[in-house]
């Protein structure tokens, strides 16, 4: 439960502390003294989400912290977050003059979305506003969930649905991407084949190039060759025959001049290279042959490969082993493609059949707490003084299902016997709309274990006995949690064990917004100026006497 609420500068809250009771608690106050201002800064902890417009001196920040008991049932939620539990826990929100916000839970800074997760399940505020939820179909649909007990089904529910949503996504994108692929299959498979069948070979190019230069040359070459060996070995006159004899002269001399020693070992060993190119050009001068018919291979390979290059628009032949490469990956990605749709379509299948019986037990379970729920409001509108109240939760199966399973949820209402069942929106004044709310938030309390239940004018629109009624409820509400009401209605004021008022105060500088604890004779003035008005006669002090049995 809310035990304390501070708020400094907020919109016209310059600072203000309240301590809040348990139980069934009253908040009063004029027309636009600030009431809904107060349960703005309260919703500030509770995870909305706000800008500097709130900021009552636009140079420094806004502070809203509340003080909640909160029972040992709490812990586990708090710890899954890694915040320690208190059984008194402080929450804290910040706002900053340039925007920014910072929110704490026990001193620890949290996010907005876990401050909201938290606070939603310690504080229901529910708003005037609030009452046209009441023709959202989403939020019917949760009523039901609420009082069916339906969390863990539709949980089991969404462990199907989500993987389901993912794969249908991802089949799409895969046939999407299986169809572009597709189309193009009969230039890849050419374009594959074409280059499979070219049998490149990495640096085969300049082999080529090399070899063709080779054969076009050819007879220079052999001729060239032929003429250094005739040189090199010709009886008498070739090279290796001068050398030679060059060498047994230097050996000779060398017996009467030492230096030609030396130099005898230098002829020797040049003699014995020269005869080793002799025999070099020898075996190349054999390998080199006039071959016509190898030069048309090889100058067509070389064509070949550069029309490739050509076609494909690359630099050098290397890139070509690239390019298929990847279309050799781009066909069997087509295969891949193919295989894994009807494996995705296998897996949809699956789950698809374990949504619809999830989702059929669901229905089942949604359609069986409907009249429990069409009981409980009708009672509760007949004591809210509408005795002919007729209500209806029709739950229809829908032809496909979502997140929420396969069930669409209407609440049909009359308030009179010649009246047939509609839509809330089509027949309820808006007493009754206010009425209905108040019906539906008693049954879900019940249902939903909240601390703290708050309601900002839910009574608009009633007056007399059935505010009276109103209260009651309200009172009957509070037993066993805290419920604090701001109201008009002294019907309803009168039935608090406790008493706030909000007002205005002028300053010299501004106006400000306070709120006070009201003590049992502040209480008889306050709910005889709300029966009265602004002046407070003797009958008025008289009824408010007896509606607080003071």
């Amino acid at each position: 439960m809310l035990a304390n609420l501070f708020v400094k500068n907020y919109a016209l809250i310059e600072s203000l502390e309240i301590a809040f009771p348990g139980g069934f608690s009253i908040i009063t106050g004029e027309t636009g003294a600030g009431k809904s201002i107060l349960m703005g800064a309260l919703s500030l902890i509770l995870g909305q989400r706000a800008d500097t417009n709130v900021l009552k001196h636009k140079n420094d920040k806004c502070i809203v912290e509340g003080v909640f008991r909160i029972s040992e049932s709490f812990r586990q939620l708090l710890e899954d977050h890694d915040l320690d539990y208190e059984s008194r826990s402080l929450f804290r929100r910040e706002i900053a003059p340039n925007g920014k916000s910072r929110s704490f839970i026990n001193d620890t800074p949290v996010t907005l979305q876990v401050m909201k997760e938290i606070g939603t399940k310690l504080v229901d505020i529910h708003s005037q506003h609030q009452n046209l939820q009441l023709n959202d179909q989403l939020y019917q649909l949760e009523v039901v969930d609420f009082v069916a007990g339906s969390a863990g089904l539709l949980a089991d529910y969404r462990s199907y649905y989500v993987p389901f949503i993912k794969k249908q996504q991802e089949l799409q994108e895969t046939r999407e991407a299986y169809n572009r692929l597709k189309e193009d299959m009969d230039y890849l498979k050419f374009q594959f084949e074409e280059l499979q069948n070219a049998t490149l070979k990495p640096g085969e190019m300049d082999q080529l190039e090399s070899e063709l230069k080779t054969l076009e040359h050819s007879e220079e070459i052999k001729s060239g060759l032929s003429r250094s060996a005739r040189l090199l070995n010709d009886e008498g006159t070739g090279a290796n025959e001068l050398l030679k004899e060059v060498v047994l002269l230097q050996q000779r001399l060398a017996e009467i001049f030492p230096p030609s020693a030396e130099m005898a070992s230098r002829f020797e060993s040049a003699y014995i290279e020269l005869k080793d190119l002799h025999a070099e050009i020898e075996r190349q001068s054999e390998k080199i042959d006039l071959n016509p018919e190898r030069l048309s291979q090889v100058q067509e390979r070389i064509d070949l490969l550069y029309r490739l290059m050509q076609k494909h628009r690359l630099r050098n032949p290397e890139e070509l082993l690239a390019v298929r490469d990847a279309t050799e990956q781009k066909l069997a990605e087509i295969t891949l493609s193919d295989e894994r749709i009807k494996k995705l379509g296998d897996e949809l299948a699956g789950l698809k059949e374990k949504i619809v019986e999830k989702g059929e037990a669901l229905h089942q379970l949604r359609m069986n707490t409907g009249n429990h729920i069409r009981n409980e409001i009708v009672n509760q509108l007949i004591q809210l003084g509408i005795p002919n109240a007729r209500f209806e939760v029709r739950v229809e199966k829908t032809e496909h299902f979502d997140r929420n399973g396969m069930s669409r949820v209407n609440f049909m209402f009359s308030a009179n016997k010649q009246v047939p069942l509609e839509e809330i929106s089509r027949v309820a004044s808006g007493g009754e709309v206010s009425r209905l709310m108040l019906s539906i938030k008693s049954l879900i309390s019940n249902h939903k274990d909240l601390p703290t239940l708050i309601f900002d004018e839910i009574d608009a629109g009633v007056s007399g006995e059935i505010a009276d009624r109103v209260g009651s409820i309200m009172e009957l509400l509070a037993s066993g949690r805290q419920v604090i009401a701001v109201t008009h209605l002294p019907q309803v004021a009168c039935k608090g064990a406790e008493q706030f008022l909000v007002y205005k105060e002028d300053t010299e500088e501004a106006t400000y917004t306070r709120i006070r604890k009201l003590n049992r004779a502040e209480r008889i003035v306050e709910i005889a100026r709300m029966l009265s008005g602004e002046e407070v006669t003797d009958a008025a002090i008289s009824n408010a006497k007896e509606l607080l049995k003071a």
